[in-house]
């Protein structure tokens, strides 16, 4: 089985050839080693050095340079929202005190749906409407200093950053 051994990142992105695409939710996004199958059917063995997360957009260096292009899934979520930015950075805190996945934006966040979440954000005043769309949660403060985990050129070497 041929193997995909790097991510090179949407930003990374000019040309090669894309052979297929895998659509994953949030969770099939955070890999190191599993087989996969394309959208299209190629099946092949995502093997990476270490675990790291699959943006929407990223491609999959297969071995033979050919690329599996990485879609977000849509996803059920709740959309939070809050009269004012101080009562939404309230909000994110009580929704990191439970510590469950959250993707912050600059007016909204959004988290997995679940009516007890949904019930306590509008006990505090905010919003909370079913929505569906990709899932990209914050990657965690022990997760390499990064969203999510990634790699990029840095004068001639690379870092990576594990993200769990």
């Amino acid at each position: 089985m041929i193997r995909a051994t790097r991510i090179l990142r949407r930003e990374h992105l000019s040309g090669g050839e894309i052979v297929d695409r895998v659509v994953l939710d949030s969770g099939e996004r955070h890999r190191r080693r599993v087989a996969m199958r394309g959208a299209g059917g190629l099946g092949f063995l995502l093997d990476l050095p270490e675990a790291a997360v699959l943006d929407d957009g990223d491609a999959l260096v297969l071995e033979d340079g050919r690329l599996v292009w990485v879609e977000a899934a849509p996803e059920r979520l709740l959309e939070i929202r809050a009269a004012s930015d101080h009562a939404l950075k309230r909000l994110i805190w009580h929704i990191g005190n439970r510590h469950i996945p959250a993707e912050i934006g600059a007016e909204a966040v959004w988290i997995a749906d679940d009516h007890v979440l949904a019930d306590m954000v509008r006990g505090l005043g905010g919003t909370a409407e079913p929505v569906e769309r990709p899932f990209r949660p914050e990657g965690g403060a022990y997760s390499g200093g990064h969203a999510h985990g990634h790699d990029h050129p840095h004068g001639g070497h690379h870092h990576h950053h594990a993200d769990g």
